[in-house]
Order: structure tokens, then sequence, then C-alpha cells
């Protein structure tokens, strides 16, 4: 099985890059699923219907969240019970919608079944359960169920919190990556038969900061003054992707695409073994 994972995809200039681009690099590299954080997806803050069906046409197949998910409250309340959309399973008990899911996956070797989890932080993050026992519980259950691929997406802001979460489920899952922070880290690997990435990065602009305008942010840094975030809508933007290999719940290898606009040509970074 190959999946792709698809980082925090930020406004107009994030869905316009990967419906330009996904199809090709799907086919190319011959990836079975797509996984992708959207909680950014519509004008940097959230997700609506019309953004969500837009980024499921593209090409992937299912949509992670974080602390934004109910940024857009009644379109993702209508989502999380009709479409393939996910928000940090951790969020206190009773709210609409989950944080896993089981998916058939059709490969080369017919279907095989994926699992996707979904969690959040607690540095500097919303309420929620601790992540690290949640994942316990749910990670337990779905290896009763004899399910042995598993692909987390941890939403958090602290890097300690994410590498926290590779120790504890090495060799127990196939895949941890990192979301929130809109910056790439530099530490693609296979720890164990895990592939781990701190931070996937940002799939949108990338010359302002972290994919918004940078006007009010250095107003805000230079004054304590805030102000509305928007997302440019005219940027040199990136698509940011790992992929990953699994076999038998393992790793076998990943790598991580970027893809900048207007340039033809794909930047591959391997994952090292350790």
């Amino acid at each position: 099985m190959r999946i792709a994972f698809i980082g925090d995809i930020v406004g107009r200039p994030g869905r316009k890059i990967i419906k330009e681009n996904l199809a090709k690099i799907k086919k190319e590299y011959e990836i079975d699923f797509v996984i992708a954080n959207g909680e950014n997806a519509s004008h940097g803050f959230g997700l609506t219907t019309t953004s969500c069906s837009e980024l499921l046409k593209a090409g992937i197949d299912l949509i992670t969240g974080g602390n934004h998910s109910f940024d857009k409250k009644k379109d993702m309340m209508v989502l999380l019970e009709t479409a393939n959309v996910l928000r940090p399973d951790n969020y206190p008990e009773g709210l609409v919608g989950s944080g896993i899911k089981v998916c058939d996956v059709q490969t080369a070797n017919g279907i095989e079944k994926l699992a996707v989890i979904n969690l959040m932080g607690q540095f500097a993050m919303p309420t929620v359960e601790n992540p690290f026992n949640w994942a316990k519980k749910l990670v337990s259950k779905l290896k009763e169920e004899e399910i042995k691929n598993i692909f987390i997406d941890f939403h958090g802001e602290a890097t300690s919190e994410k590498r926290i979460m590779l120790m504890m489920f090495k060799n127990q899952v196939s895949a941890i990556c990192g979301t929130h922070t809109h910056v790439g880290t530099d530490d693609l690997q296979i720890f164990e038969n895990t592939a781990y990435l701190t931070d996937i990065g940002l799939t949108g602009c990338r010359d302002n900061v972290i994919g918004m305008d940078s006007k009010i942010p250095i107003q805000k840094a230079t004054t304590g003054i805030g102000g509305h975030f928007e997302v440019p809508n005219s940027c040199k933007s990136i698509l940011q992707m790992m992929v990953i290999d699994i076999e038998d719940g393992k790793a076998q290898s990943s790598f991580k695409i970027k893809k900048y606009c207007n340039n033809p040509k794909l930047f591959i970074t391997e994952a090292f073994i350790d």
C-alpha cells in the first residue's frame, strides 16, 4: 500500500495548487490513497462544504482537521456526518463526528484496510482529552480488530509532543505525521518500522507568514494590535506531501515531495532509516 499525506491546506492558493498537480502526482507515483489536513482550506480558517467537495474531486480521499475544524461550524457539522472528513478524536466527548476512520484502500494486491487517526496536542491548543492516553486506547482497539495499517495525523504546536507520540507508538503504527505549525521540518525518517515527520508544513502561499498576508502578523508583532488574517489572492505557492509505502503494517520506505508553483520539477527528500 502506498499512501500520501498533504500538509495544512491554506485557502484558495492551497486548493489551487492541489487541483493543478495532485492527479498527475498520484498517477506518476502510483499512490493508492491520499489524506490531507484541511482545517485551513477555506479562507485560511475552517472548511466549507464547497471547499471540501473541491478537494475530494481533486483526488483527496480523506480530510483531517485540528483546532480550526469548527471555524465554519455550520458546514463542519454537516461534513462530519456526510463526507470523508475527520476532526481530532480527542475533542471532548459528545461532539459530533469522529477522529478515526477505517478505510478500504484499493491496491495492486486487492482491498486493504487502513486506519486513519486524527489527534490534537495539548500545548497552546483548545481543551482536549490527553492525546497520548487517547491514542493508546484507539491503537489497542485497532490491534484487537487485527488492523495493522495505521496512520496518525497529530495536530500540535509542540515538537516535543509529536516526538513523544513517536516514542510511544514506534513499531505499533505505520506512520505519524505532525501538522499545525505550517513549517515543514527536516527529520523525515523510519524509526523502528514507523515513518515519522514532525511537521509536513503547509500547502499554500510560501512567501508570507504561514500562508497569510504578512501585514497583520507584522502589525501584531510590532504593536501588539491584531486584526483579521487574510490569505493572499496572488502568491508563490507550494504543495508538500509525505508518501509512505506500507507492508503488513510496517513502513518500508518514505519520501517527501515538494512542488513549487510554476516549476516543472518535483523536489524529493528520502527518509533515513534509523
